[in-house]
């Protein structure tokens, strides 16, 4: 497959930094270039960061315009790195508004700047995924893929789970 692949990214602890002074996480910049290239990922790949918050902090505003660049851009393969927290909800949200492409989102549950984060093998998942299935919206965590309207995160587990 030589398609281009579109990357948006919207934040969330993928891209979280450790402010050691304050102890507390904050958003620098996008560390998918790093990751894509540590990966040696070899995907024609487009990158465009749409907004960097915590999922929690999203808002209907906030994901008419993931929707509205889900719509707008060419490429019909679309992955979307996204906060865990409300993840199911925008995927669902681009599902009811989004028809003929294929959109996977994905995160990361610790921060890729910790170096012990989930978040590489969740991007690496998540293009496998983008390039094999059929046009739809699915989130794909920890090598699984489950369609938007079929999922559920467990708060108890922090594990995504069929719904």
């Amino acid at each position: 497959m030589n398609e281009q692949i579109r990357i948006f990214v919207t934040g969330g602890t993928f891209d979280k930094e450790y402010d050691e002074l304050r102890g507390a996480l904050y958003f620098k910049d996008t560390h998918l270039h790093e990751m894509l290239r540590l990966g040696r990922a070899r995907l024609p790949v487009e990158i465009r960061t749409l907004m960097m918050i915590d999922s929690l902090a999203m808002t209907e505003a906030d994901r008419d315009i993931i929707i509205e660049q889900c719509r707008a851009v060419p490429e019909t393969r679309i992955v979307i790195t996204h906060g865990t927290d409300t993840m199911v909800a925008t995927a669902r949200a681009i599902a009811e508004r989004v028809r003929d492409k294929t959109i996977v989102l994905t995160g990361a549950m610790v921060p890729y700047a910790f170096g012990s984060s989930d978040g590489l093998f969740n991007l690496g998942s998540a293009l496998a995924f983008v390039q094999t299935l059929e046009p739809g919206v699915y989130v794909v965590m920890n090598g699984r893929c489950f369609e938007a309207d079929r999922v559920r995160k467990n708060t108890q587990t922090g594990i995504f789970e069929d719904a």
